[in-house]
Order: structure tokens, then C-alpha cells, then sequence
């Protein structure tokens, strides 16, 4: 999935596909910011809508996407700056992350301070989301995992029947999250990774915060941080 059109995450023609999506990189860090939406009703949501307003924006209208909600993985500037402003220009809510990315929020000025990123301000969810929870827009719904260890209230969306997964900062093709923020835990990640989403299925596509698609048995078979050789090694 890119900017370049939208692609059904399933094996039918995109008119009978369970959700459509492109991905628009944002702001200096090329964040993946994710616009998701239903094909028979064309009614969406923006995951993660860190920065450049004006091309998430625009992606939507070109797909004739009408956005229902924002949905927030986790609390860092890069995913969630922009989400009071266009949670504004839109009048919609903003759902997610886990009550406890609390602390991010509340810190979002002082993140654009530091990374020199407009527009950046503290909002509060319509609504907070915890595991076993559920988002919708049109026709879609996506559960919702906690998988801590990025952060401490990082949320991944899931839809099983699409066999898709929007995973934020939890992993990366060949990667995974960063643990050094204020309340990263490592132990914490490589668990989310293992008991939230290996779970899913190896043949589940996976949209990370940065970079390429992946899929879970790619990364069990040649991830060096959570590939099943490397974890197998750690323990011994």
C-alpha cells in the first residue's frame, strides 16, 4: 500500500475487498500515517495523523473517503501531533491509544517544541481504548490489542478477515520499537510481539510506523530481534 492509489488487503477486487487503505508518509520522519476505509460505504478513519495535514487530506479526496474518526496507536509526536487540529478541521473524535500514553499526550507541545514540529498540541480522546476493545468506521471492524513496551499504552488495530494489522512502533520490518523513551520496556515489547501478535497469524500483513509492509512469518523467519531463531538463542 502507498500513496500511489489504494489496495485491497484482501484476494477479491477492491469493490468486494473487507478495507481499503494507502499510506501517506509524514512529517521529517516519514511516520506512516494510515487512511483506512470501508469500499461499500466509503466511509473512513486516519490512523496516526502525526503531521503534513495537507496530504493526508488530500489522499482522502482523491479516494473520496469521508473520514468518521482518527484512531491513535501511541502518544509520540510523530503519530499523534496533528490529531487535535485535524480532529478540529473535521469535526470528528479521536480514539486511542491506551489511557496509559496519557503522559505522552499531555506532553505534545513540548514534543513539537523539541522536534520543531507545528501544530503540535495536547488533546483528549473521545474515547481511550483497552484490549479486547473495538473500532469501526462504515462497514469495518478493526479490535484492538494493547501491546505495550514502545510505549506504555501502544495500541495495534487488527482485521481478521482482511489479515491486517496497523502495528504502529511495536515492530518493523527487520525491527522492532525503540525502548529507550521515558517508560519503554524492553521485556514488555518482546512480549506484546509474541503473545498479541504472532497469535494473529504468520500470514497476516502488517502496516508498521515506519517503513515497509511486512508480514508476521517474514519477520518470524529472518527478524533478528524476535525471529523465532534469535528468541530460541536468547533463552539459552
Amino acid at each position: 500500500m502507498s500513496e500511489e492509489g489504494p489496495t485491497g488487503v484482501d484476494t477479491g477486487a477492491a469493490a468486494d475487498a473487507a478495507i481499503l487503505a494507502v499510506i501517506v508518509p509524514v512529517t521529517a520522519f516519514q511516520q506512516n500515517c494510515s487512511v483506512l476505509w470501508c469500499p461499500q460505504t466509503m466511509k473512513g478513519a486516519v490512523v496516526d495523523p502525526g503531521g503534513d495535514l495537507d496530504r493526508i487530506l488530500a489522499a482522502a479526496g482523491e479516494h473520496k473517503v469521508e473520514i468518521e474518526k482518527i484512531l491513535i496507536t501511541h502518544g509520540h509526536i510523530d503519530h499523534a501531533g496533528n490529531a487535535a487540529e485535524l480532529a478540529e478541521q473535521l469535526d470528528v473524535p479521536i480514539e486511542g491509544p491506551h489511557p496509559e500514553d496519557a503522559f505522552w499526550i499531555e506532553m505534545m507541545s513540548q514534543q513539537g517544541e523539541q522536534f520543531d514540529l507545528e501544530g503540535a498540541r495536547p488533546f483528549e480522546p473521545a474515547r481511550w481504548l483497552a484490549h479486547g476493545d473495538s473500532v469501526a468506521f462504515g462497514n469495518v471492524t478493526m479490535a484492538v490489542l494493547h501491546c505495550p513496551g514502545h510505549t506504555p499504552g501502544h495500541v495495534v488495530f487488527h482485521h481478521a478477515d482482511a489479515k491486517l494489522a496497523i502495528v504502529g512502533d511495536v515492530l518493523f520490518q527487520g525491527s522492532i520499537g525503540r525502548t529507550d523513551f521515558p517508560r519503554g520496556d524492553h521485556a514488555a515489547l518482546i512480549h506484546s510481539i509474541t503473545t498479541r501478535l504472532w497469535p494473529l497469524g504468520g500470514d497476516t500483513a502488517f502496516v508498521p510506523g515506519h517503513g515497509q509492509m511486512s508480514n508476521f512469518a517474514a519477520e518470524r523467519e529472518s527478524n533478528p530481534f524476535v525471529s523465532d531463531a534469535a528468541l530460541q538463542g536468547s533463552a539459552n
